[in-house]
């Protein structure tokens, strides 16, 4: 049995699994926590769910409300863009939320300081998703210092490390990565709309595929 503790950020996407499996592969006995946040699906929150219980990790569901909006993935009636192919360089996505993983990760620390667990894990990565402010690598350093002087953990030198493991890889090296750790990507959800089956055109699916694609690998 493992014996480190960690919290797991889990989405129920190909990345937040790729982050499950290395956490798990690192010798951590993992906490998951999922969060309700107001998106326009509930798919990837039963994904999460899923893949929770086959790498036998302990999972959390976080309802949270978001009332200001701000995101075409929290407002129905905003069209999704089908992809970034048209964004300028400093443009920023409409999916982006704002305020989402400084929100989670103030969650996850949270939960690891109470459990007295020694890391946060997050499967956010900065090539294919460099329009994001909040998968940017400057990001994750200054947060590792709002942690170690905002915390009682930090001020007893007791910090909880933050855990980025896929931050610097493309979508292609993560699925390799993933594939070779047994992630079943046929359990990960990525589509922004959410149905029986995704639909293949939105931004997600259209960096899913690429990426399987890139990697020589074939989804589902």
């Amino acid at each position: 049995m493992p014996s480190k503790k960690a919290v797991v950020l889990l989405s129920g996407g190909l990345d937040s699994a790729t982050a499950l499996y290395i956490a798990r592969a690192k010798g951590y006995q993992c906490h998951c926590l999922v969060f309700d946040y107001g998106q326009r699906h509930r798919r990837e929150i039963q994904a999460a769910k899923k893949l929770a219980r086959k790498t036998g990790s302990t999972c959390q569901v976080i309802r949270i409300a978001l009332p200001w909006r701000g995101s075409s993935l929290l407002e129905s009636k905003r069209k999704l863009p089908k992809t970034r192919g048209s964004l300028t360089a400093g443009q920023i996505p409409d999916t982006y939320v704002p305020g989402r993983n400084i929100i989670f990760l103030s969650f996850a620390f949270s939960c690891a300081e109470a459990r007295a667990d020694g890391a946060v894990f997050i499967g956010a990565h900065s090539q294919d998703y460099s329009g994001y402010p909040d998968c940017r690598p400057e990001f994750y350093r200054a947060f590792r210092k709002v942690i170690s002087t905002g915390t009682k953990a930090g001020l007893q030198h007791k910090d909880i490390k933050i855990m980025a493991p896929l931050l610097y890889k493309t979508k292609a090296q993560i699925i390799r990565l993933g594939h070779k750790l047994g992630v079943p990507f046929e359990l990960t959800w990525s589509c922004y709309k959410g149905g029986r089956s995704p639909c293949g055109k939105c931004d997600s699916c259209y960096y899913r595929a690429k990426g399987f694609k890139e990697a020589g690998l074939k989804d589902r």
